[in-house]
């Protein structure tokens, strides 16, 4: 669950953003101006993330402010899951990424998929859609929808991309060391509950 503060800080962020875009009086853009550098001393002392990357994370931010959207691909092969060491944290985690202006989710996913486990795959239907903040994650600057899409395996040949060291397929006895930022062990059982037909409706937060 989101810790208080967080909720906070990212709540005085948007209202920052917004005011910053749309207000016109100088006074107005002073005081939110003020507000958006608090919001950004709040996620300094409590989070990982560096002041500067706070700052461009959020000075690179303009308009009325929206959650960001995290597309991940739910690949069985054999009542095993596709998960994709990740070479930022060298964690494993469910394929996919921050969706991508002009693709679809299932563009996304196809493209995710097949960059960072080199497998090419058909997207056949949505699993849910989750809120970051009602789940077991690291605190984030970011408030964040997690959409997770089932597909079906088409061609390509298993390894490693970019951004990834490696890529397997694991069963629900034996997941390696995951990356909790991406995804969570409780999200992982929930989908492997979905292959074995216990969880069988869309989830939605």
């Amino acid at each position: 669950m989101q810790l208080k503060w967080l909720e906070w800080a990212k709540q005085i962020q948007a209202i920052s953003q917004a005011g910053l875009a749309y207000s016109k009086d100088i006074y107005d853009l002073e005081r939110f101006e003020q507000l958006r550098q608090l919001s950004i001393e709040i996620m300094n002392e409590y989070t990982e993330v560096e002041t500067d990357k706070v700052k461009r994370l959020f000075a690179g931010e303009t308009g009325y402010a929206t959650p960001k959207v995290d597309v991940r691909g739910v690949v069985f092969k054999d009542g095993k899951l596709l998960l994709v060491k990740e070479r930022i944290d060298g964690a494993w985690a469910l394929p996919g990424g921050w969706a991508d202006v002009g693709l679809s989710p299932k563009e996304v996913v196809r493209k995710e998929v097949k960059e960072e486990a080199g497998l090419d795959v058909l997207p056949e239907r949505l699993l849910g859609v989750l809120d970051k903040k009602f789940h077991d994650h690291p605190p984030s600057p970011w408030h964040t929808y997690k959409i997770f899409v089932l597909c079906e395996i088409e061609g390509g040949q298993l390894a490693a991309g970019m951004e990834t060291l490696g890529a397997d397929f694991f069963d629900e006895t034996s997941l390696p060391e995951l990356s909790v930022e991406r995804n969570t062990e409780a999200q992982l059982k929930w989908l492997f509950d979905i292959r074995k037909g216990l969880s069988p409706d869309v989830r939605l937060d």
